[in-house]
This record gives C-alpha cells, structure tokens and sequence, in this order.
C-alpha cells in the first residue's frame, strides 16, 4: 500500500462526495422559486439512499466476481472486504477503492433528477431510485470498469462518460417523457430563479471534478495529474466556448450559460480525461458546448421535451459525445491497450466498440427506465397534482419554503 496514494484517493472521495451538494445548488438555482426545496431533496436524496444500498449490496453487485452482466454476493454489507490490501492490484485497500466508487453511484442518480424537477412525487422518486440502482446503475458499473461485457469488448470510459453520464441523461429523458411536461411548459418561459446559486454548483462541480477525474487514476501519480490538467481545460475550453455561441447569437452571454457550459466540458473530457492528450481536451471542450446547446434547443424547442433542467442534454448528449471523441484522441501513451487506440492513430476498433457500447446504454438505460416507472404508476401516482404543481412542490411535497417572504407571486 502507498499511503500517499491513499491520502489522496480519500481526499479524492471527499470531493466527488461534494459534488452532489454542488449539483443541489446548481439544479435549485435553476428551478422556480416555489420548487427550490423539492429540486434540491432530490438531488442529495441519494446521499442517504445510495450509500446505504452500496453497502447492502452495490459495491458486491458492481465489483464482486466475472459475472458478465453483474458481479456476485460475495461482499454483502461490504463483507470480506480488506482495509488494509488490495486484491485489485492497486495501491489502496479495498475498501477506500468501494468508497470512492460509492460517491459515483449517488452523483449519478442525482443527474437523473433534474429532468423532472417540478412535477414528480417524491415518494415515487424515492422508489425509482432504489430500482434504477439495481438495474442500471450497478449492471453498468460492472459491465465496463469490472470484468463485464462491455469491457470484454474493449470499451474504455476513465472515470463515468458511459456509467454515469449517458445512463442518468438518457433515464432523465425517458423519465421526463412518461411523466409529461409542465403544466404551462408551452406558453411561459422558465427562468433561473437563482443565478447566483447556478454558479455556485457549478463552482463546485468544477472543483469536485478533480477528484471525480484525477482520482480515477486510483493513485497519486502522473496520470492522476494528466487526468487532472485534461480535465480543467476542456472545462475552461467548453466554458468560452458557449460564451461565444450566446455571443453570437444574441450579444448577450450570461452567467447561466458560462455555468452550463462548464459543465458540459466537465462532462465531455471524463470518458477520456486519462486517456486523451492535453491538446486533444481543449478540442474536446471546445466542441461540445455547440452540440450541447443545439441539443438543449432541439429537445425543448423542436420536440417539445420538458427535460426541465437539462439533464439529458448537458449530461447525456455530453456523454455520448465525449465516449465519441475519446475513441477518436485516446492516444498509444495512455491507452490501456496499445492495439487500442484512437481513430486519429490509425486504429478503427475502440470506436467501433465505443459506438456499440453507447448504442447498449441508450437502450438499457432506456427501457429499464420506463419498466420501473411504468411499474411503479400501476402502485401509486407518479406525478403530483395540478393544484400541487400550480402551488409548488416545497409546500405540497415537504410543507417548507425556502424564502419565508415569499407570497407564491411566481411562475
């Protein structure tokens, strides 16, 4: 064991684990006033409920055994798990390797959440959350970073694009789509209530994300700081980026879109952020701002998709993106197979398996998503009522508001 190693993969832990308070203020800023409260419960929800079911069995599921799909039981309540070796062959023990991937099962179902921010029961989320885990999250988890399906194939994702990004913001749209949109979506425009808060998430999702990507090299060693650098700049790039485009189009950039680009580039580089060059990430930040924004636009201008606060489009557009652009930059150097690089070093095949694995995710993700919602309406009400929307969800969802002036004069 490497105890600087270990002093950095548990500081590593702590600001991915900050990630999801960060992700609470960045999605209630975006929110209406009257749902601050329900949008940010949502989000840090899964603090409590998926640590403790990465306990019971997620880390056992994600992590035990060769099983192509799922792992095993053999670590159940994180039994037979050493604090003090490695059976993975890396420089931590075991069970700091289980709680650092502990905090990417909660980051991950709070993305989800932002696509029905303002019209769903909480008691249904809570339950969709424990049956997503199970049949998305930790099959996915295990199928490309253990000894899954999808790595047998050859896929490569460092630190979340395909597990965390593409799952939640596919699973959000699907999400969005059986619940319906918002009761006035159509003919009132929704604005950030809380632009400040916007770019407070936002700041501490870039900080958070260092530990998120940087830890993924689960060492402190060269590819942690790679890792690290490739991260900032295709955050930095993708942030500029979107500046420009509101720029162009209307000469007005605005906070709010500096705060969702940044993000969009956070989400991009992670596939590859230890595999790709540092070159290769400015590229990669700077492109995904446009695709992300022309998404955004497509979904709620041209489909008509309440995708309320952009889950889909920033996180799984920006997902299936980056998984795309690391089959094409992952360089010789950096790749866990030398026979297994990047498009532009003259190798086809990780872009191949790249695609089918994305194609893989989507459908999964997808279907698995409107099973468990579908399953869970035959039960209970999934969405509030019209009265409880017109009201907000704060009042109707938790009896508590978070601005005790407030008269409820708001969209």
């Amino acid at each position: 064991m490497d105890t600087g190693s270990i002093a950095f993969i548990v500081i590593c832990s702590a600001l991915v684990f900050l990630m999801t308070p960060g992700l609470a203020f960045f999605y209630g800023g975006l929110g209406r006033r009257k749902n601050v409260i329900n949008t940010m419960m949502m989000t840090v929800a899964p603090l409590a409920l998926a640590s403790i079911l990465w306990f019971v069995a997620g880390y056992s599921l994600s992590f035990g055994g060769e099983g192509s799909i799922f792992g095993n039981f053999s670590h159940l309540f994180l039994g037979g798990i050493s604090e003090t070796a490695s059976t993975r062959g890396l420089a931590i023990p075991d069970l700091l390797f289980a709680a650092f991937q502990m905090m990417f099962s909660i980051i991950t179902i709070g993305i989800l959440t932002g696509s029905v921010a303002g019209r769903m029961r909480f008691l249904p989320l809570m339950i969709f959350i424990i049956a997503w885990l199970f049949l998305v999250y930790y099959p996915f988890a295990h199928m490309v970073w253990d000894e899954g399906l999808l790595a047998k194939w050859g896929t490569i994702d460092f630190a979340g694009g395909d597990v965390v990004h593409i799952t939640s913001g596919v699973s959000g749209f699907v999400l969005a789509l059986v619940l319906g949109k918002r009761r006035d979506f159509s003919h009132l425009e929704h604005r950030p209530h809380n632009v400040p808060f916007v770019l407070l998430g936002a700041g501490l999702l870039w900080f958070g994300w260092f530990g998120f990507n940087g830890g993924s090299a689960l060492a402190a060693n060269g590819l942690s700081v790679h890792a690290m650098v490739t991260t900032h700049l295709s955050a930095a790039a993708a942030m500029f980026s979107w500046v420009l485009i509101e720029y162009f189009l209307s000469g007005k950039p605005t906070l709010v879109g500096a705060s969702t680009g940044l993000v969009a580039g956070l989400v991009a580089i992670t596939p590859g952020a230890g595999f790709v060059s540092i070159w290769s990430s400015l590229i990669i930040g700077f492109l995904v701002s446009p695709v992300c924004y022309a998404a955004i636009y497509m979904i709620k201008s041209r489909w008509a998709v309440d995708d309320a606060l952009d889950a889909f489009g920033c996180h799984g557009v920006g997902g299936i993106f980056g998984g795309i652009v690391t089959a094409i930059f992952t360089t010789p150097d950096l790749a866990l197979d030398s026979n297994n690089v990047g498009l532009i070093y003259g190798n086809s095949h990780l872009l191949f398996v790249t695609l089918g694995a994305i194609l893989v995710t989507i459908i999964w993700s997808a279907l698995a998503t409107f099973i468990i919602v579908k399953g869970i309406s035959l039960v209970m009400p999934i969405r509030v009522t019209d009265h409880e929307e017109a009201v907000g969800l704060d009042d109707s969802q938790h009896a508590e508001t978070a601005y005790p002036t407030f008269m409820g004069l708001d969209q």
